[in-house]
């Protein structure tokens, strides 16, 4: 069964630092995409970053650019977010995601959906 698992997700405050965990089980990461999205109350869900596991390609939102970083550790099958500098409007439920295409943002892309984490940045 394919399953992924979002951790890391609490209250900071802003200029602070947190890094959130996807951990995947049923696949192995190197073959997939996986993408990092976040929906903050009210708004539509945005990508924030993704990265190609095997070939190390990786994206990230405009907003986000500069502050945030994705990695991947195979041996635990996980793929990191490392956030910092964070902002109150960081503040969103994160999902991480997994898609068989490259490079792609889109979440119509991604197949499978983690349950999401709770990110609070408070002012």
């Amino acid at each position: 069964e394919v399953q992924l698992v979002e951790s890391g997700g609490t209250l900071v405050q802003a200029g602070g630092s947190l890094r959130l965990s996807c951990e995947a089980s049923g696949f192995t990461i190197d073959d997939y995409t996986i993408g990092w999205f976040r929906q903050a109350p009210g708004k539509e869900r945005e990508g924030v970053s993704c990265t190609s596991v095997r070939d190390g390609v990786t994206f990230f939102a405009d907003s986000v650019r500069g502050r945030f970083t994705i990695f991947s550790d195979g041996a635990k099958n996980t793929v990191y977010l490392e956030m910092n500098n964070l902002k109150p409007e960081d503040t969103a439920v994160y999902y991480c995601a997994a898609s068989a295409f490259k490079g792609i943002m889109d979440e119509r892309a991604f197949h499978s959906w983690g349950q999401g984490t709770q990110v609070t940045v408070s002012s």
